[in-house]
């Protein structure tokens, strides 16, 4: 719930997107919000699903439609524990133009280089742009990789994190690198990122951004 109205309150989902967390008590199994706006979101709107992305035999409530996009992630990746999908603006402009996504600003060092980018349209040609299937979502697993988020051309973004601190930080410095870098472009100048070094010593003192959701729950 809290990691819902955090997001919605820093900007980076508004009435969509979502986040997700694995379940401490089995693995196999992670909790959710119903179909809901993230703003919105109670502990009575929890879901627990499988991997599969199904719910247990009696919830009869709505479901986001891009469920699998958690599931898939999860079975692929056994170090991550949370989730996010969003569709925060500026991350969606790198996401359309041939400029990387670099990390810039120290407090986005896990971004290094760049990020992979997730094309829908070269799996399944013209759709919605939605992640509806369990193969779309883990075409989407596929393009993350080993890595902590990708791009998601026309969409947005899925980023991933050991725990809920660290992925709510990622996602919100996620969108504040990328404003910074587009203020960089702006000037004229180069947007010089950070060197590999630098991104591994920043990355390191960061942590799970644990100060910051402290801050940010409050």
């Amino acid at each position: 719930m809290v990691a819902n109205r955090v997001l919605a309150r820093l900007g980076v989902l508004d009435a969509y997107g979502h986040v997700s967390v694995r379940d401490p008590r089995d693995a196999g199994r992670y909790l959710i919000s119903r179909s809901l706006a993230p703003e919105l979101v109670t502990e009575n709107d929890i879901v627990v699903l499988d991997l599969d992305s199904a719910p247990s035999p009696g919830e009869r409530r709505l479901l986001y439609a891009e469920r699998f996009i958690h599931g898939e992630l999860y079975r692929a990746r056994p170090d991550v524990n949370a989730i996010v999908h969003h569709h925060a603006p500026t991350a969606v402009a790198f996401g359309v133009t041939e400029t990387p996504l670099r990390a810039v600003y120290h407090m986005a060092a896990f971004l290094g280089d760049g990020l992979p980018l997730f094309d829908i349209r070269d799996l399944a040609g013209p759709t919605d742009m939605l992640v509806r299937t369990p193969e779309q979502a883990r075409a989407l697993a596929g393009s993350v990789g080993p890595g902590p988020a990708a791009l998601m051309r026309g969409h947005g973004a899925v980023v991933v994190a050991a725990s809920l601190a660290q992925v709510v930080g990622r996602s919100h410095y996620m969108e504040v690198n990328a404003r910074i870098q587009v203020d960089a472009i702006r000037l004229g100048g180069v947007a010089r990122p950070l060197d590999p070094e630098e991104v591994r010593l920043a990355a390191a003192n960061l942590g799970a951004y644990d100060r910051a959701w402290d801050l940010w729950k409050r």
